[in-house]
């Protein structure tokens, strides 16, 4: 067993002392110059941020960081619409609603079922998509939902809904916006 008060360190001489601060320094300068100015600045002074892609990481903070807000104006041709429409379904029956968008229309939407729930799947499908479509929300024994949707691409938008109970139920929605005619296909 070592008698720890037999063993003691030599103290270190201010030559090393000051050998090893000034490497601390020296090291410390390097990666300011070599990765933090590039990186956090977009300052290189060696090239090497460049050669080793940190000035990219200040080039994705710039594009994030965003000055001015959003724009909240969005123009229509057209004039607002407003529609409710009621939707019967009995069990075991399911039913579309859609309508003819082109990008950028949009609505706010509210349903409520009378009678019990549903299940849901609002969607979208290109022209000429021949069956696929794009699945925005899909939803299961719910009796109401409200958003709102902007149409991402041209095409049909809308909901499908399916009475899985033992009753008749009603879908009333109701919705608002710059959207083309609601029509079951």
């Amino acid at each position: 067993m070592t008698n720890l008060s037999d063993t003691h360190a030599s103290p270190r001489s201010a030559r090393n002392l000051a050998t090893t601060t000034l490497s601390a320094l020296a090291i410390a300068l390097l990666i300011l110059l070599t990765a933090v100015l590039p990186a956090e600045f977009g300052i290189d002074p060696t090239g090497l941020g460049r050669t080793m892609g940190l000035d990219k990481l200040h080039q994705a903070g710039a594009s994030s960081t965003r000055l001015e807000p959003p724009i909240a104006v969005w123009k229509s041709a057209g004039a607002p619409r407003s529609n409710t429409i009621r939707v019967p379904l009995m069990p075991g029956q399911g039913a579309e609603i859609k309508s003819v968008m082109n990008p950028g229309d949009n609505f706010v939407f509210s349903w409520q079922v009378e009678g019990g729930s549903v299940s849901f799947d609002m969607h979208g499908e290109k022209p000429d998509a021949h069956g696929a479509f794009t699945s925005y929300w899909i939803g299961e024994n719910q009796r109401e939902a409200s958003g709102s949707f902007t149409a991402p691409f041209a095409g049909s938008h809308g909901w499908y809904w399916e009475n899985n109970g033992t009753e008749p139920v009603t879908v009333v929605l109701q919705t608002h916006g710059f959207y083309g005619d609601l029509y079951m296909p």
